[in-house]
């Protein structure tokens, strides 16, 4: 299972918008409010720039509201790569993170889809083989990073959902599962129009302990829901709002502004 810096990463990472290939730069940014049973716990930025096949995403996370009185994390996540046809290639992904005077950092080297190097601070402590899923070579194979696993391209919004995203983090390697649940609109800062909503399923595949509670329960018994918007004309869908149920009560991640940047 992900320490708690790790999965608080993954988790602000659908709110990282991104864009397609493009001659001109473009850029977007997002602002996201997390919600724990309605208290606010967090908040996130995220700013991404796109200029021929390459893309850069940088983002701040903060505890905030009822979250600073548990947890007073703060971190940086970035993620860098290229666009090949219609997937995102990272080459590099990093977040830091510190909670209180504890420091932790993630760092994921990619090449041609496959990862090459990881790097986890402070280090994983040694796993029991019997109780823990060992990652393989394969498991490391046509991987995306929290951040890039979130980008969808699509020819429209009916097919957005209708897919499978190979996810690494670091430490875990999962499969997330995209169905189709209903289309409605939105109106925030910098966007109003159609959205689609996927029904979004977890599945571990590797680096996880067996039996672990938290992961059941997500693989089994929560309901996580994904909405999606167009970035313009780009092709490209990104999160708007998503909402996942936990054994303690449903977390929400909401967009207070979502827009193209000059």
């Amino acid at each position: 299972m992900l320490r708690p810096s790790h999965a608080f990463a993954a988790l602000l990472s659908v709110a990282a918008p991104a864009t397609s290939f493009a001659a001109a730069p473009q850029s977007f940014r997002g602002e996201y409010t997390v919600s724990f049973l309605g208290l606010s716990i967090a908040r996130a930025t995220f700013s991404s720039r796109y200029q021929g096949d390459t893309y850069a995403i940088d983002g701040t996370v903060s505890a905030a509201g009822l979250g600073k009185l548990f947890d007073d994390t703060k971190g940086t996540i970035s993620s860098k790569g290229t666009i090949s046809g219609k997937q995102m290639q990272p080459h590099a992904f990093r977040a830091d993170y510190t909670s209180g005077k504890k420091a932790s950092m993630v760092d994921i080297r990619f090449n041609n889809g496959a990862v090459t190097s990881t790097q986890v601070v402070p280090a994983p402590k040694k796993r029991d083989p019997k109780s823990w899923v060992q990652l393989g070579d394969s498991d490391l194979k046509s991987v995306l990073d929290p951040m890039a696993a979130t980008v969808i391209h699509a020819d429209s919004l009916d097919k957005v959902c209708g897919r499978t995203v190979k996810f690494y983090d670091g430490e875990m390697r999962a499969d997330l599962t995209l169905t189709y649940a209903s289309k409605g609109s939105i109106s925030v800062p910098g966007y109003k129009g159609d959205t689609v909503t996927c029904k979004m399923g977890f599945e571990p595949v590797a680096g996880y302990r067996k039996g672990r509670k938290a992961l059941n329960f997500l693989k089994n018994k929560s309901r996580m829901l994904v909405t999606f918007a167009p970035l313009g004309q780009s092709g490209i869908y990104a999160p708007i709002r998503a909402t996942v149920g936990t054994q303690i009560g449903p977390l929400t991640i909401s967009a207070r502004r979502f827009e193209a940047v000059n």
